[in-house]
């Protein structure tokens, strides 16, 4: 049962696209509609309490699930990535830079050290003019909240263990063109990554300290999201295609979801999905206290829904309109 289910995503420009399913029927709106925003985070102890990023124009919060949002800091900046602790929050930009705020963002210290990470000056993506590079995920322990991961989109994936004070090298075994990074809902020694370059897919069983590429069963290893079963971390899904140009399309994405379960290879789902699917699954969720359920909402704005952990789908009624990368679902 869906009921009580609340959708999040980037409405590709203009604003955050809400869906809300009630006990017959979904609801939608837009909110901040006259932003461009590129990232979303909800508080874990607060379901109600949201954070937008946007591109130049800095952090907005909403108290209220979406109802009303007042701005929170880094005005003028261009926000692509943000992350909440217990006692921080984290925000990561273009050009790659990370700031964390722990007065509830009403001043946000940058972490000067991300600036002299080894191997920067190579950190360059073809995928926003002029090339500038940019920290595309950033990701906070469950369990160990100064633990950090930050991906920057063709350039590095590298590791905090101070709050983001220090940080790592570019971690063996990650991969370098970086879409999305999470750790586990609640087992903070499980973090994923989906990748574009490299395999596709990567995962760590150490708190990120190191990470194993994982490609048996994929034919394809251009990967935007993914997600982890709430309750079982070694249940993980991905959105894979064959590259950038098919993944980005607006019709030829050519891409599946797949779903990896313990050591056993990748499998491709396709009970109730097109195959493939003609519009990237941008954004793949899963929620606490859920387990099975997984969400993949595509480009076009579809969203398709499993509640037995892929085994079969069915398109959920509602229509987001073009989202961007990032999906956010609560309930």
């Amino acid at each position: 049962m869906l009921t009580g289910l609340t959708l999040i995503a980037t409405s590709a420009g203009r604003g955050v696209r809400i869906a809300r399913r009630g006990e017959t029927d979904w609801s939608i709106e837009t909110v901040l509609p006259s932003q461009d925003v590129r990232c979303l985070a909800a508080d874990p102890l607060d379901p109600a309490h949201w954070y937008a990023g946007t591109q130049g124009n800095g952090i907005f919060e909403s108290m209220d699930s979406g109802a009303t949002w007042a701005q929170a800091g880094l005005q003028g900046m261009i926000v692509k990535s943000l992350a909440l602790a217990p006692d921080a929050i984290y925000a990561g930009t273009k050009p790659p830079r990370v700031y964390a705020s722990k007065d509830g963002g009403r001043s946000w210290p940058e972490r000067e050290n991300f600036r002299r990470i080894p191997g920067r000056r190579l950190w360059w993506s073809p995928a926003e003019a002029p090339g500038t590079a940019y920290v595309q995920s950033l990701a906070v322990s469950p369990s160990e909240p100064n633990m950090n991961l930050a991906g920057i989109e063709f350039g590095a994936v590298i590791r905090s263990e101070d709050g983001g004070e220090t940080w790592s090298r570019h971690l063996k075994g990650t991969l370098r063109d970086c879409h999305t990074m999470k750790f586990h809902h609640s087992v903070g020694d499980w973090a994923y990554e989906a990748g574009g370059s490299g395999g596709g897919a990567s995962v760590s069983r150490d708190g990120g300290a190191t990470w194993t590429k994982v490609k048996e069963g994929l034919d394809r290893h251009y990967a935007v999201a993914c997600a982890a079963d709430p309750e079982e971390p070694h249940l993980w899904y991905i959105s894979v295609s064959r590259g950038p140009g098919k993944a980005h399309s607006l019709g030829n994405a050519e891409a599946h979801i797949f779903r990896k379960h313990g050591g056993e290879p990748w499998v491709k789902l396709e009970n109730g999905l097109p195959q493939p699917l003609h519009s990237m699954p941008y954004g793949l969720a899963t929620i606490p206290g859920r387990s099975g359920l997984v969400i993949g909402a595509l480009k076009n704005g579809q969203v398709w829904a499993s509640e037995d952990r892929g085994d079969s789908w069915n398109r959920l009624p509602i229509e987001l309109g073009p989202i961007g990368l990032g999906l956010l679902a609560l309930g």
